[in-house]
């Protein structure tokens, strides 16, 4: 790679690659698995957090159980925006037909979804990308919001087993319970 001028108090030597081609900005690292065509069908585990973590989309509420199968556990009492983010969660498969959200959790300062993309007869060229799925999602949010509240990106992984499944729904479902243990939990 072809080495970039930078001033000599700076301390760093930069390659073509650290910079950016429009602003001269560091670019972030994809999070994307580079070759995949996400546009396919199948199911992708999404999290979406709000910038800065600030905890706009609702509180924890219920008791704290000792045991998280109890149907009387801990769930989330969303604020205006988190029924906002809820109500376009449920809207995508309106926008994109070949889209179903099949469980999700709007969690006070992020969201957790399963999507699941399943385009007709397998024609992955004609079904959105889960990052175009993503964005007209937090658009449409922020739209509704009156503001931008979204950090930059969002988390996705491939689902690729019936287990992998399983064990991702039941982490969405009990997420609420462990709020207080989650990464994305305030004082953590």
């Amino acid at each position: 790679m072809e080495k970039v001028e930078v001033p000599e108090d700076c301390g760093v030597a930069l390659t073509q690659h650290d910079i950016g081609s429009i602003d001269g900005k560091p670019r972030r690292k994809s999070n994307r698995l580079p070759g995949y065509d996400y546009s396919a069908n199948g199911a992708y585990f999404v999290t979406i957090c709000v910038k800065d973590r600030h905890e706009i989309f609702g509180t924890i509420v219920g008791a704290r159980l000792a045991s998280p199968v109890s149907q009387n556990r801990d769930h989330v009492k969303l604020t205006r925006y988190g029924v906002i983010a809820e109500q376009e969660l449920k809207n995508i498969s309106a926008h994109y037909p070949c889209v179903n959200i099949d469980c999700y959790v709007i969690m006070p300062n992020h969201i957790h979804a399963i999507i699941l993309i399943l385009g007709d007869l397998g024609e992955a060229s004609l079904a959105p990308t889960l990052g175009e799925i993503v964005g007209g999602y937090k658009s449409g949010v922020s739209r509704l919001c009156g503001f931008s509240l979204w950090q930059r990106s969002f988390h996705d992984h491939i689902i690729r087993s019936h287990q992998d499944y399983n064990r991702i729904a039941k982490y969405i479902e009990l997420n609420p319970v462990n709020w207080e243990q989650d990464c994305y939990f305030a004082s953590n």
